[in-house]
This record gives C-alpha cells, structure tokens and sequence, in this order.
C-alpha cells in the first residue's frame, strides 16, 4: 500500500515543487520591481502630502506600503512558505 501511495504522490510532489520555484522567481523579481515603484510612491506622496492636499498625500503613501517589500510582497511569501510546508508535509507523511 505505501509503494502505491508514493507512486501516486510522486507527481503532486513534482508540481508542487515546480511551482513553488517559479512563484518564488516571479516574487524575487516582482520585489525588485515594487521597490522601486514603491520608492517613486513614497517621494510623490510626501511631496503632495506637504504641498497639495492631506489626504490625497496618505493615500498615495498608503499605496506605496502596499507595493513596498513589508506589504503584498510578504504576504506573497508567506503563502509561497505555507505551500512549501505543505508540500514537506506530503512528502514527509507518503515518503516517511
């Protein structure tokens, strides 16, 4: 029964590897890019926040949190980590 459930898991194992790499890239590369556009949002923000209008400079610095390595990017990697956990978790309870 166990060597019929590796043969089973093998392949679900391989994808989930496949994809965790390639989620992985997208995010270190992706994290690049929002840094940059996070920085860009961060000078515009405070600069409309002291010369123009209050909340319109919050908002734009809201914006620039999201993008910025703290925000989405690490919500990305957390779920990248709980899919590697997963994929350990299968592995460890079908391979032992």
């Amino acid at each position: 029964m166990k060597f019929i459930l590796k043969i089973l898991f093998a392949p679900v194992i391989a994808i989930l590897a496949v994809i965790i790499w390639l989620s992985a890239l997208t995010l270190k590369l992706s994290a690049w890019v929002f840094g940059i556009v996070s920085t860009i949002l961060g000078v515009l923000g405070l600069a409309v926040l002291l010369l123009d209008s209050f909340i319109n400079g919050i908002t734009i610095l809201v914006f620039a949190f999201l993008v910025s390595p703290v925000g989405l990017p690490m919500v990305a990697a957390w779920t990248i980590g709980q899919m590697q956990r997963f994929r350990y978790f299968v592995q460890d309870a079908v391979y032992g």
